[in-house]
This record gives structure tokens, sequence and C-alpha cells, in this order.
């Protein structure tokens, strides 16, 4: 593998696995379940980890290492491991690092399946949770207890775009010897680095940003490298192992990422000024408008504000529901970070099991509309979101 040695988007693009006696430009597919060894001895000393040959594709695989090892150069990481999904990145981020008796603290505002693991699976193993307002990040020390292990958030959350400064977080978790964990899903590596803001490790759903496409599915953790060891540890067992497929496909759309992202950004932008003042909508989020709650803490810890677009349509449930009737090009479907723009409507599809309390709290109100914009002619999108707009009163 060739060594992270220039800025991130070049790595993006030349970190390659070792070319086979075929000197193939492009990495070719290891579609291999197993391994093989010259001899006894060497499958003694693999076996042993005295040697880094690959075993069996549940542990490692070279096309899903290159994937990693190009995740762990835009991020600034030291180690990380790739998973058959997003979700499957955090929950393995949750049980390799936490055990019965122990504590975490996450924001409310999270993803529903992230906030299911967390409110109905952690306490069948004896893991304490506690929300905090991700607003509010202040209160966030006077929920830590002397079982305390992590602090979790998503920053930008899903679908709220709420942001949460993370060197404070980071100071309190260094303070009181708490690891941070933060969900990077919806800046990328491109637009925000939590390690350099003092994370300790950092999830990523691949099948969004990363992918852009809507193919394949895809989580990776990366981090500090005694904390992935553990992760490691706990995957190699239980099997959420990405295939090797899919790292292919993920680490050539790494290639693009940087480029993608720029687009998906400046279009959304365009996209949320435009919106602004609609007399369809109470109100607009993005994290580079300055109406923004939060858009002096993005400014300071992301360079772009990314893909996403929210708003509330005035008339509640039913005019969500009417709202995606009406559209013409966006896609309605369940996935976002493709190139294709997509509109989602929380209360009645992601967010659809939580009470309405429990969105209430987290902050999806009935009329939320979520927009992944995509690589279309921002124009176009537009275009499409005022004609629905207008159509759906």
């Amino acid at each position: 593998m060739e060594k992270n040695q220039y800025r991130p988007e070049t790595n993006a693009v030349r970190i390659q696995t070792e070319k086979t006696w075929q000197m193939e430009h492009s990495t070719p597919l290891f579609l291999t379940s197993s391994f093989t060894y010259d001899n006894a001895e060497e499958m003694r000393a693999t076996f042993a980890d005295e040697t880094d040959n690959n075993i069996y594709t549940r542990f490692s695989n070279p096309n899903v290492d290159e994937f990693v090892q190009k995740v762990c150069a835009l991020e600034g990481a030291e180690a990380g491991f790739a998973t058959a999904s997003g979700m499957s990145a955090v929950f393995a981020s949750f049980m390799a690092l936490m055990g019965a008796g122990d504590h975490l603290i996450s924001a409310s505002s999270i993803f529903g399946s992230t906030h299911t693991i967390i409110t109905k699976f952690l306490p069948k193993w004896g893991i304490e949770y506690s929300y905090f307002d991700i607003n509010k990040p202040e209160t966030v020390e006077a929920l830590i207890k002397p079982n305390t292990k992590m602090i979790f958030v998503e920053t930008p959350s899903n679908p709220g775009l709420e942001i949460v400064d993370m060197q404070l977080l980071a100071d309190i978790a260094n303070k009181h010897n708490v690891i941070l964990n933060v969900d990077n899903c919806f800046a990328t590596p491109v637009l925000q680095r939590p390690i350099e803001q003092g994370a300790h490790i950092v999830t990523h759903s691949a099948t969004k940003w990363m992918d852009g496409q809507g193919r394949v599915l895809g989580g990776v953790v990366v981090g500090r490298k005694d904390l992935i060891k553990e992760v490691h540890t706990f995957c190699r067992s239980t099997g959420p192992a990405m295939s090797p497929f899919n790292a292919w496909v993920l680490s050539k759309s790494l290639e693009t990422l940087h480029i993608r992202m720029a687009r998906h950004s400046e279009s959304a932008l365009a996209i949320a000024k435009a919106l602004e003042g609609n007399p369809h909508i109470t109100w607009v989020k993005y994290p580079m408008l300055e109406s923004h709650p939060q858009h002096a803490i993005a400014k300071k810890q992301m360079t772009g504000g990314g893909g996403i677009v929210c708003f509330e349509l005035k008339g509640g449930l039913q005019s969500g529901t009417r709202f995606l009737d009406a559209l013409k090009m966006l896609t309605l479907t369940a996935n976002l970070g493709d190139s294709r723009s997509i509109a989602s409507h929380p209360s009645s599809t992601t967010h659809a099991k939580l009470t309405d309390e429990e969105r209430a709290k987290v902050g999806i109100t009935p009329g939320l509309i979520r927009i992944s914009v995509g690589l279309e002619n921002a124009q176009d999108i537009l275009e499409d979101i005022l004609q629905a707009l207008e159509n759906s009163k």
C-alpha cells in the first residue's frame, strides 16, 4: 500500500493495493473468502499475528484494507475498520468499547436506528444511557458519572442539521477520561475532520456521500489505534464485514469525493438561500446560512455546509406528504448523499417509529422536509422544489 505522503485529496486517489504480477493500473477485485500460504510455518506465523498476511475476508481483505487506508488518510486517523453498513459501524463502536455497567452520554438528535440501539438494545446488555440537548452542550459535564465511558454525537445531526462544538466536548471527554465518538456522515472528512477537533473515534455510513451514487452499503470506524484494535477484535468474531466488492466500489468513489462535496455544498447553499422567505415555509436550515443557530460553530469547524437542506412546511404532517407527491424530478427514497437529489419527510418515514414526544425532543417537527441535494443543475433542483411548494398548498 502506498504511503499517505500527499494532501488528503491526492491520497484518496493514489493510495492503492500493491500491484499483482499483472501490473494493473486499477486495483483488481479480490473476491475470495480465504487466503493461502506457501508452507505450514508461514500459516502458523500468520495465525499467531506475527505477519500482516490475510487469513479470511471476515477479518481482512485487500479491497477493504485499501478503502480503510483512504478513509484514515482523509480523517487523519491512526487506524480503522470497515463494516457492512453504517449502522454496524455505529453498533461496533458501542459494543467494542463499552460493557455491562458502563454509561453512554449521547445527543438526543440522532438517526432513528441509532436511537433504537441506544434505548432498546444497550440496556439489555447493562449499558446505561443519558441524552442531552445538542443545542445545550454545556449540560454534558453534569451528566458525567463514575461509569461514563463514551460521549456520542452526530454533527451535523440527522435530519435536523444541529451542530455541536466538538472541541468543547473533547475538552470534557479528556478531563473525565471518556471516549468522544463522532458520527461524521453528513459532513464527510472533506468538510470536517473531527479528530483534529479532539474526537477519539469517528464513524461513517459510507453508503451516503462516500459512495455518492446510491449503489452499495458500507460503514467504517476510524480513530486511535488502541480503540480500533478493540473494534477489530469485536468485529472479527461477530462478523459485520464489508464485502470486497462494496469496498472496491467505495474506494473508487473516494477518488472523487472532494469534487462531489464541493458541488453538493455549492448547490445546497444556493438552494437554501433561494428558499429563505418563501411564503410556504416557516424556516430553512443549512449550516452556512447566517440564520442557522450554530452558524458560528459551523464556520469554525466545517469548510462547507454539505449537501443537506432542511425546511419546515406550513401545514404540518399532511403538507409534508402533499409536497412529496407534488415533486416531479426529486426522488422519494430512504437514502441520501446520492448524485440524484432526494426528498424525504422524516415524520412519516425515518422517524415514524418514534412517538410524537420523542420526535419533538429530537427536533423532528411534523412538516420537516429533508432535501439531499444531488449533482443535477441547482436551478433544476430548485424549480422542482418551488413548483411542489406551490402545488401542495
